[in-house]
């Protein structure tokens, strides 16, 4: 199957690669914790003035997204949102809500921002061994070095190994991590999160006070602009993303009951589901307002 972030692989229970595949998995728990820039702290008072209120790190996050869907400087939201303090960001995400603002913002603009500046590192997301687009430290945040992979899977899916179908932690979690963890994964972010692919969803601005009527729209829209209902053989072709996150879903019966929650499948239906194939191609400035 096509495996997210990682290139096409097919494995058999009784296959060598399983064995490979842990080693991969062990090896990259061995990966160090995330590296430090010195952080000078963060002066808000120049950006109270665009926004008309006090500016915090969700406020930051949002005006990334819309600089970079507008083609307007980001320096100086991406500067202030590299050196304010770990204590600033910890204390600024002070609620779930501003947390799943900051970081889903944040992932869908540096992916637009490194892409549209060299759009040749997407075609490095393939690596299985040392580092790719997705799991090269390249966003400072707080003065602390992420990848894409650390906020995916780090912090907004709580240290889940990327390669296990959403059922196991990784082995080796930095406590800072733990510590900007979300309280609780939310499936619905994988119908937010845009890594540059002509399948990946829009990109949206996400606000902290309408982030869970938003992730409702993007999941309902999503789901269903991507998912094939065959009534007459009570069968459903459906994004793969369900088949990669299945254990945040909650398997594959809590995938169909959130299709039946969406109204995308009739509320009496148990359909059986086959996954589409998954358009790597790159595509930026995808949007939607929500």
């Amino acid at each position: 199957m096509d495996s997210p972030h990682t290139g096409q692989w097919k494995i058999r229970r009784n296959s060598p690669v399983v064995g490979l595949l842990y080693l991969c998995i062990l090896f990259s728990a061995c990966a160090g914790t995330y590296p430090v820039i010195p952080a000078a702290g963060c002066n808000v008072n120049e950006f109270d003035d665009l926004t008309g209120k006090s500016t915090d790190a969700a406020i930051f996050s949002m005006l990334l997204v819309e600089n970079v869907r507008d083609g307007l400087p980001v320096d100086e939201i991406t500067d202030c949102l590299a050196n304010m303090t770990m204590q600033q960001l910890q204390f600024q995400l002070n609620t779930e809500e501003k947390k799943k603002a900051f970081w889903l913002n944040v992932y869908n603009a540096y992916v637009q921002i490194l892409l549209l500046e060299t759009p040749e590192l997407f075609d490095d997301r393939n690596s299985w061994f040392g580092y790719n687009f997705f799991s090269t430290p390249q966003v400072v945040i707080a003065g602390r070095k992420l990848s894409f992979d650390d906020m995916e899977h780090g912090i907004m899916r709580r240290s889940t190994h990327k390669l296990t179908m959403g059922y196991m932690k990784s082995f080796r979690i930095p406590e800072i991590e733990k510590q900007l963890w979300w309280n609780e994964i939310d499936p619905r972010i994988h119908f937010a999160l845009n890594c540059g692919a002509a399948s990946c969803p829009y990109i949206a601005v996400y606000e902290p006070g309408r982030v869970d009527e938003q992730l409702d729209m993007t999941t309902k829209n999503y789901l269903s602009e991507t998912t094939h209902y065959d009534s007459e053989r009570d069968r459903a072709r459906v994004t793969r993303l369900m088949s990669w996150f299945r254990g945040d879903f909650g398997g594959l019966s809590g995938a169909k009951e959130m299709l039946r929650q969406y109204g995308i499948i009739p509320e009496d239906s148990d359909p059986k589901l086959s996954f589409l194939e998954y358009d790597w191609t790159l595509e930026l400035g995808n949007y939607q307002d929500l």
